[in-house]
């Protein structure tokens, strides 16, 4: 009796969803949809393959190495990693213009942000500004952790291997140097700046620092990364925020500064120019090397023309697929039933 009284209570409803008495619709695929259905799936992927490649191809791109591997290298000087600071200058030719806006990244190579350690070692708490986590880091930012017995700030090895070489872009107009203006406003994911990182809510920012010490291999404080504009500095720094996600990939690039303004708007006419970097970065005891990248976008983003040729194969088998399947179907006439 117990048995049947528990039977009962845990018996689902008699409704057609918990009996599962719902209606059902199964497709029954037949030559006459399967074929035509895989000839436009193939010829819709081929029209998005074609304007995804073609657009691709439209895309400006110049590239320019400045390891200083090579002794003929302007940047040969700076590459020695004497921690001195160093400049080296980078001409290069324009033909025709380039169209804007322009975007000017920073690229590095084997370099390998996605390392687990590498990775994990950030203090979030700490880069949401509490004070807590100033005096006491996160211990997943170790070994960037302490310096001195001090608390380092920001603390972690993503923090501590930040990019600092610089750049100025100049146009050489009848021996003239005229500087292009390099805009770093808004470089950074919207996320980053108003809501994942956020500065104490102390002012000056400088006395949230008390008692901490800067990252080992930074020229100068948190609060010092931008004195000129305190919507730009300290944790909010764009430059800071841009180094911070990492990159999945061991050669990857990073925006650095954008030109869209004065008489660059429309983008960097056809001439010769003058990249003056400031060269603070080592890469060479990793075989790493650094470069700088000029590009402008389409809808479809930047130069990729890897998502176009995905499209055109997968279309192009989608209809020999289906040419297969009309030559099988052709030759067998299968019935309906089967």
């Amino acid at each position: 009796m117990v048995k049947e009284v528990k039977e009962l209570v845990n018996r689902p409803d008699n409704t057609a969803y918990t009996q599962q008495r719902l209606p059902a619709w199964q497709p029954m695929l037949s030559a006459g949809i399967v074929i035509p259905g895989f000839v436009s799936i193939g010829l819709v992927f081929i029209g998005i393959g074609v304007a995804l490649f073609v657009t691709s191809q439209s895309i400006q791109v110049l590239e320019i190495d400045y390891t200083g591997v090579e002794q003929s290298s302007p940047c040969f000087k700076c590459s020695d990693q004497t921690g001195k600071k160093c400049d080296c200058v980078m001409n290069f030719d324009i033909d025709s213009l380039f169209k804007g806006p322009v975007f000017f990244y920073y690229g590095l190579s084997n370099y390998f942000q996605n390392q687990r350690k590498y990775s994990v070692s950030i203090d979030y708490n700490q880069l949401t500004g509490d004070l807590d986590y100033f005096t006491n880091p996160d211990d997943a930012c170790f070994p960037f952790q302490n310096d001195r017995n001090k608390p380092i700030v920001p603390c972690g090895a993503i923090a501590n291997s930040m990019f600092n070489d610089t750049f100025q872009l100049f146009q050489l107009v009848n021996g003239q140097k005229k500087e292009v203006p390099l805009d770093g406003k808004g470089i950074a994911w919207w996320t980053d700046y108003n809501t994942k990182y956020r500065n104490p809510s102390v002012t000056p920012l400088r006395n949230a620092f008390n008692g901490t010490v800067k990252p080992p291999s930074w020229p100068q404080a948190a609060y010092e990364l931008d004195t000129k504009d305190t919507s730009n500095n300290g944790f909010i720094n764009q430059d800071f925020l841009v180094w911070m996600r990492t990159a999945a990939l061991p050669d990857f690039r990073k925006l650095y500064r954008r030109i869209t303004e004065g008489d660059y708007a429309s983008g960097l006419p056809a001439g010769n120019y003058s990249l003056q970097i400031a060269y603070n970065y080592p890469v060479l005891s990793f075989d790493g090397r650094k470069k700088v990248v000029f590009s402008n976008v389409s809808w479809m983003g930047g130069k990729n023309e890897f998502l176009g040729i995905a499209y055109l194969v997968i279309g192009s088998l989608c209809v020999l697929m289906s040419i297969v399947m009309l030559i099988v179907y052709a030759k067998f006439k299968f019935p309906e039933e089967d």
